[in-house]
């Protein structure tokens, strides 16, 4: 199947869908290693293919868009899966996990996980070891493994302000939107949907997709030039930031940081849907 079909002044693209392996998975801002990371697709999240280029050296590139919100970005030939594994879809709720070779936690692991990350339950039975359930499970790359239940127990969270606070000292990675990873918008984004509220993927997407207020409560987003955070009060916020290259909390107008914080606020942004 060709995936354009160019005429004229336009191109017609058919997206095909494929999904990330077994890690996460760097989408880049163009096809090219030593570019930007602009986001990065979690284990076993679903992508669409749209075209192959070529990038430096030579080397075969995929254009893509993220299925969960129509982000792009390049990856490199032979990182993409044309088929998921076949069985039920289980979704991470933990914000970090690992997978392991058997049902015991001395056994090796095979595999990284984190909260959105998507492995397949495989056929057997859920073993209990010393009181904890392990569920045997296929990763993205059709790999086996055992997964602890615990880290598919349903999220209870009402507070996205409560759940960004689960997330201080993560370490800040541009473009990164896990528990291992993650930058100021990947952190709201996180904390917004794990809320059950869908988010767009960047600072200023999100600025626009919210509801401008003058006085922040708990859980409204602040914003600055190509930053965000999430307020706790109205002076506190959290953060992930590169100043201190972890999710962090800062009071507006205090200390040094602070105050320059102050000065760059370009308003406040509530959820109303």
């Amino acid at each position: 199947m060709r995936d354009r079909v160019e005429g004229g002044d336009w191109t017609f693209v058919a997206p095909q869908p494929v999904w990330a392996g077994s890690a996460r998975l760097s989408l880049r801002a163009r096809p090219d290693m030593d570019s930007a990371q602009v986001t990065e697709a979690l284990p076993g999240e679903a992508l669409e293919r749209l075209w192959t280029g070529t990038g430096m050296g030579g080397q075969d590139w995929v254009r893509v868009r993220t299925r969960r919100d129509g982000y792009l970005g390049w990856v490199p030939e032979g990182t993409l899966l044309d088929r998921a594994p076949q069985g039920e879809a289980l979704e991470v709720t933990a914000l970090r996990a690992h997978a392991f070779a058997g049902p015991k936690v001395s056994r090796p692991v095979v595999g990284e996980l984190c909260l959105g990350a998507r492995v397949w339950r495989a056929a057997g039975e859920v073993v209990t070891e010393e009181h904890r359930r392990w569920v045997p499970v296929r990763l993205a790359g059709g790999e086996a493994a055992w997964v602890q239940e615990v880290a598919f127990a349903p999220l209870a969270v009402t507070d996205p302000a409560d759940f960004a606070l689960r997330l201080l000292e993560t370490p800040y990675v541009w473009g990164g939107r896990s528990a291992w990873g993650l930058d100021c918008s990947g952190l709201s984004g996180l904390a917004y949907a794990a809320c059950g509220r869908d988010l767009p993927r960047d600072a200023d997407q999100q600025q626009a997709a919210l509801a401008a207020v003058e006085a922040p409560e708990r859980g409204d987003l602040v914003f600055f030039p190509g930053h965000v955070g999430i307020m706790l009060d109205g002076r506190r916020l959290v953060h992930a930031n590169a100043t201190h290259m972890r999710v962090t909390v800062e009071t507006l107008g205090e200390g040094e940081y602070g105050e320059r914080l102050r000065a760059s606020c370009a308003g406040f942004g509530r959820w109303t849907a």
